[in-house]
This record gives structure tokens, C-alpha cells and sequence, in this order.
């Protein structure tokens, strides 16, 4: 067969069939079904805002140190005649303690010597009343003897003028008369030289008193004592040793409190001082300033020790503010003491909490009350709220603290907001929200402000 006769009696009769059946199933086709546009919902976390009362908190680290200490320094040299057998490293002494004593003999030769001495003194002074006595005697009666001196004199003179006796006789009684004035001026002059004499006799007395009063505070010294109950932390002389003015025996620690000087960062104090520290003005780190507005307001503060998988705490008072800042860490110390840091056991249930341990100091400032929302739901001033309507709603906002997990808002937002905690992408403000409330994390809000 030709292939045009084919294409005539047979692809001509397949294709018109085809468009008939096509043509028959257009025809009878249902129409297509409408579809409904409708806005698409995110689903998102919510919480509910809560006014709630949140204590600000601030924690740092730092060395146990006593409050006070003692250093027991030998102010006299000598051998050591007894040392208190309690004077060991750890070992707890009472007030009044006696530490050390030093042999007494060379002071209380000083003494000896120094009372002597004295008493030479004083005799000499007796010795010069009785001289001053003597002498007086004596001025009398050789007053006398120049006033006979004076008449033999006179008479003399007259004799000669009436050429009675020669110029010899008259030459020998004027030698005479001088002679005994000579004597008189003597005893004068013996007698003025004694108020000197008896001054610088009282002035040598006072010196021998001051030396013993000094060998007697040397042999008081030869004594030392232990002025408040302390532990030993250090002892350095042992019996029969040599002791030097000036040596160091032992060192103690008192152990009626304990201080901590934690370290904080500055941001972290002035957060912790919050409204106080715009009240009282403070443009500057001032310690004693920091130290007086920290009391006022009733900081509270805690000292713990982490003991393996218990924790040991003790009640502290803030004590002041330390006036350096670390150069490397750029921290401040802040000081707080513990009372009864090295109670016994049957005191306090805490272990003592001696020098050297690394603890941590958390202060707690009295309670501000806001919104609290977690921290995660502010980004950058804002927060994302789902409104009446469920639609999304970014809202700015000015945190008033933000301590760990929780951010806290005085102003700008209301409780009872639906704060939406997981951020849809993107984020379209007036976009549909599909909300469930997230309880969990409301309770963990709830725990973390308390």
C-alpha cells in the first residue's frame, strides 16, 4: 500500500477519534473548585508578664583574712626563762595569755644598780644640807671675828695718828683685818655655790629615777602577754634561746570575726546601688561615699564555702569598701565581716572558717518590685508582645535591672501582657500569632526572683 493511501485510511481515522474523546471528556469535565485565601498564623511561646519583688544580687570571691591580728616583738633582749608550751602553729590561746618570759636577772641588776645610784645621790644631797648648815655656823663666827678685826683696826689707825704706835704695827693690824675679810668672803661664796650644787644633785636624782623606772618597764617587758584570745600562727622561740630587742616570736590571729574581701566589678556594684547611688549624687567611685550609701541600705550580705556537694554558709555584715582597684581584673573589694568565724562546733554547725579559704560573698540588696520578663524576650531596648487581637506588637522598653535570667520593668509595660518569648521569623509587626502560654517558664521566673 502507497503511504499516502495509509495516511488517508488510517493515522486520519486515529486522530479524529482522539479529539472526539477529547473533546467529549472537556465537555463533560466538573468545574474547578474555589479555594479560600486565608492569613497564615505563627505559632509562638507566650508568658504573662508579673509584677513581682525582685532583690538585687551581687556575688565575688575573695581569701579569708582574721579582722584582727597580733604580732608578739620582744622589746628587750634576753634569754628566754619560759615559753608557753601552747605556743604552737593552730593551738588557741586565751586573753592574758602569758607567752614568753625572759630571764629577770640582768633587769633586775639594772634595778639594783639604778637604786644605788639613787641613794648615793640623795646622801650627797643630806651631805650638802649639813654643809650648808656648817657653813653657816661658821659665816657667824667669822662675822664676828672681822668686826673685832674691823675695831682693832680703828683703834690702830687712831694710835698711829697720834704717833702712839709705829707704821709696822699699824701694817699688821690692816694685814689681820684683811686676812679675815678673805675668810668671810670664802664661807660667802662657799654658801652662794650651794642652791647649784644642790640642783644639780636633784637633777642627777631624777636621772637615776628615770633609769630605774626604765630597768623596771625593761623587766615588765621581759614578760609577754597575750592581749585577746587568738590562734597561733606562727612561733619562732623556743626555751633557753637568745632573744633579740626587736625579734618577732609569734604571730596570731583573733578569732572573734573574720574578714572577706570580695572582689566585684564596678558595673555590677554601681547596678547594686541602683536608685540609692542617683540619690546621693555619686558621680565617682568614692569608698567611703560607696561604704556609707551601701549601710543605709540595708545590704545584706552571705558568706559560702563549697564543701564537696554540701555548702556551708555564714551570715556577714558589710563592712566597708576597699579604696584600690585591682589593675588587672579592674574590680573593687568589697569587705564583709563574719562574726564568730572560728566558733566550735557546739557553737555554730559551720566549720571555722579560717584564713586562706576561698569563699563567696553574695550581697542582697532590699526588694524592688516591676514586671519581670526573662531576660532571652529583650533584644536590643524591645520587647515582642502579642496583643488583644493575637497579633505581634514590638514595644520598647527601658529595663530597670537585669540580674541572671530575669530583665525587671518599672515603666513602659503593664502586667498581665502576653510577652511572647520565642521570637517568630521573620519578624512582622501586625502578623497573626497563634499563642501557647508557656507555664515552665513563668514558674523558673517566679524562682529566680524570689
Amino acid at each position: 500500500m502507497k503511504p499516502i493511501v495509509k495516511l488517508i485510511v488510517i493515522t486520519v481515522p486515529v486522530v479524529v477519534a482522539g479529539v472526539l474523546v477529547l473533546g467529549n471528556i472537556v465537555a463533560n469535565k466538573a468545574p474547578p473548585a474555589r479555594v479560600e485565601l486565608s492569613e497564615r498564623t505563627t505559632v509562638v511561646r507566650v508568658i504573662e508578664a508579673q509584677e513581682m519583688a525582685v532583690r538585687p544580687r551581687l556575688s565575688g570571691f575573695g581569701l579569708v583574712a582574721p579582722s584582727r591580728s597580733y604580732e608578739a616583738i620582744s622589746q628587750v633582749g634576753g634569754t628566754a626563762d619560759y615559753v608557753n608550751p601552747a605556743l604552737r602553729k593552730g593551738e588557741i590561746l586565751p586573753e592574758g595569755s602569758l607567752l614568753l618570759r625572759l630571764s629577770p636577772e640582768d633587769f633586775n641588776l639594772a634595778i639594783a644598780q639604778a637604786r644605788a645610784n639613787i641613794g648615793a645621790a640623795e646622801a650627797k644631797l643630806a651631805e650638802l644640807a649639813v654643809s650648808e648648815q656648817n657653813q653657816q655656823a661658821a659665816l657667824a663666827i667669822e662675822e664676828d671675828a672681822l668686826a673685832l678685826k674691823a675695831t682693832d683696826l680703828e683703834r690702830s689707825e687712831s694710835l698711829f695718828a697720834s704717833q702712839t704706835i709705829s707704821q709696822t704695827v699699824l701694817d699688821n693690824t690692816r694685814s689681820a683685818h684683811l686676812a679675815q675679810s678673805q675668810k668671810v668672803l670664802g664661807i660667802r661664796s662657799g654658801l652662794a655655790l650651794l642652791p647649784t650644787q644642790r640642783a644639780a644633785q636633784n637633777e642627777q636624782i631624777a636621772v637615776y629615777r628615770a633609769s630605774l623606772a626604765s630597768a623596771e618597764l625593761n623587766l615588765a617587758r621581759s614578760e609577754l602577754r597575750l592581749p585577746f584570745t587568738a590562734r597561733v600562727s606562727l612561733a619562732t622561740v623556743e626555751e633557753g634561746q637568745f632573744v633579740k630587742a626587736g625579734q618577732t616570736i609569734a604571730s596570731f590571729d583573733g578569732i572573734e570575726a573574720a574578714d572577706v574581701e570580695a572582689q566585684v566589678s564596678v558595673a555590677d556594684l554601681s547596678r547594686l546601688l541602683g536608685e540609692a547611688r542617683a540619690q546621693a549624687g555619686l558621680l565617682a567611685f568614692d569608698p567611703e561615699s560607696m561604704s556609707s550609701v551601701l549601710k543605709s541600705l540595708g545590704i545584706e550580705a552571705t558568706v559560702r564555702l563549697q564543701l564537696g556537694n554540701e555548702v556551708a554558709e555564714w551570715p556577714a555584715t558589710l563592712d566597708r569598701i576597699s579604696n584600690v582597684i585591682d589593675p588587672k581584673s579592674g574590680t573593687l573589694g568589697v569587705i564583709v565581716r563574719v562574726e564568730n568565724a572560728y566558733g566550735s562546733a557546739a557553737q555554730t554547725p559551720q566549720p571555722p572558717l579560717t584564713k586562706g579559704l576561698f569563699v563567696e560573698v553574695e550581697l542582697l540588696a532590699p526588694a524592688t518590685s516591676g514586671v519581670v520578663i526573662p531576660r532571652a524576650a529583650l533584644d536590643q531596648g524591645r520587647v515582642l508582645l502579642a496583643d488583644s487581637d493575637g497579633r505581634l506588637v514590638v514595644h520598647p522598653v527601658a529595663p530597670a535591672l537585669v540580674q541572671g535570667e530575669i530583665v525587671l520593668i518599672k515603666e513602659g509595660l503593664t502586667a498581665g501582657s502576653q510577652v511572647v518569648v520565642s521570637t517568630p521569623r521573620p519578624v512582622i509587626p501586625g502578623m497573626l500569632l497563634e499563642l501557647t502560654v508557656d507555664e515552665d517558664l513563668m514558674q523558673r521566673l517566679a524562682e529566680a526572683a524570689q
